[in-house]
């Protein structure tokens, strides 16, 4: 099915592989991002080279299934060798990961570098991906032609994410936000963390040749950090996340092929400029929200503390020099403007009425104003049984 009949077929199917890469990273990405280990899922996405190496080392095909399984076992076990060193209380998670991540890479860059110069595993396509020529490499069946390798893995892995999530979606959340009520009630938090970590792996090898490690990390991160700030609920972060993260892998990649820039750079800016959106306008999260909200908390506090101020003197001798309407700022060490504007706001909400020459509390006011300070002495009293 061709979508953009302008593109052609090939571009169209780029389309798609990018569309593809985005979901099936988006998934595992918010589990990521909920457990704070993007970190691991970078390391996990260099790392893989050197699986692919040893794997290369035992069936001496490049082409051979048995590539996909070694660079997967390699991420995992960088997972185990990261969280082996953080058992030992020498060293946190982070200097752990600085210290596993920069040796396997380099080992299996080095590697590549000796061993396999004939190949097309060189260090350039590692770093940066191709998703230009992924097209390319076809998955034949059968004399029959499925589309780009790397398109069929990838709808692939995405459609097995989403069964295991729908299958295991209550342990997965337990185990997510509270491992050890998990433990208590039988459900192996160490077993879903490491299959969490197979899937990441997974989804990183099957978008490694076509993306690189870069734009698969921000994959990983992006999307699901932009649903967080959208939705507190997981299912809906997981939704989000897919739809954002296809959302800027198709613009990004129609906006490279118009400008005939490279895709994984293009998209990756995408993403960066939709988190900047999100970021800034997020309906609860974002900084333009926060910002109303300390408005509006400041207001409230200004307007509590003039009620405050009106019930403390109401029914005293100085009830008429503290509540005076032209004096008020004075005893409030307000200034005149921002006195005007308290009261305007606070009559307007109800909280106070103008008598004569003084403000009154209405009913809402002194209720507001006992919430603070409760009732004045007297009225204690009378209220008394």
């Amino acid at each position: 099915m061709i979508l953009f009949p302008h593109l052609g077929p090939e571009l169209n199917e780029t389309v798609y592989l990018m569309a593809a890469v985005a979901a099936a990273c988006a998934v595992p990405g918010v589990f990521l991002v909920l457990r704070r280990m993007v970190l691991v899922g970078d390391a996990i996405s260099h790392v893989l080279l050197l699986g692919i190496v040893l794997a290369y080392f035992v069936v001496k095909d490049a082409a051979s299934p048995l590539l996909f399984f070694g660079a997967a076992a390699v991420g995992v076990l960088t997972v185990a060798l990261v969280e082996g060193l953080q058992r030992t209380k020498l060293l946190k998670e982070d200097a752990a990961i600085g210290l596993v991540f920069p040796f396997l890479f380099s080992l299996g860059t080095l590697l590549a570098s000796m061993y396999l110069r004939n190949t097309h595993l060189d260090v350039d396509r590692v770093l940066l991906g191709s998703a230009e020529l992924a097209f390319r490499d076809r998955l034949t069946v059968g004399g029959r032609d499925l589309g780009p390798r790397a398109f069929v893995l990838l709808g692939g892995t995405f459609v097995v994410f989403v069964l295991l999530i729908a299958l295991f979606y209550k342990e997965l959340k337990l185990c997510t936000f509270d491992p050890g009520l998990a433990a208590v009630l039988g459900f192996l938090p160490a077993v879903v963390h490491y299959a969490l970590m197979t899937s990441v792996s997974l989804a990183t090898v099957a978008a490694f040749d076509a993306v690189g490690p870069v734009l698969v990390l921000a994959f990983f991160a992006v999307p699901p950090v932009m649903a967080r700030l959208l939705t507190k609920r997981l299912v809906w972060m997981l939704v989000l996340s897919v739809i954002l993260a296809v959302t800027a892998a198709v613009t990004g990649t129609l906006l490279a092929i118009e400008l005939d820039i490279t895709i994984a750079g293009t998209v990756a800016g995408v993403l960066g400029a939709m988190f900047a959106v999100v970021y800034l306008f997020a309906p609860r999260a974002g900084v333009l929200a926060e910002m109303i909200r300390r408005v509006r908390m400041w207001r409230e506090f200004h307007e509590t503390l003039l009620t405050v101020h009106l019930h403390r003197h109401a029914g005293t001798p100085a009830e008429a020099e503290e509540s005076r309407v032209d004096g008020l700022h004075e005893h409030l060490n307000w200034t005149e403007p921002q006195t005007a504007a308290v009261v305007r706001r606070a009559v307007a909400n109800g909280l106070m009425v103008r008598a004569g020459d003084c403000w009154k509390l209405t009913d809402t006011g002194r209720k507001r104003a006992e919430e603070i300070v409760g009732p004045r002495l007297g009225e204690r009293g009378a209220s008394a049984p």
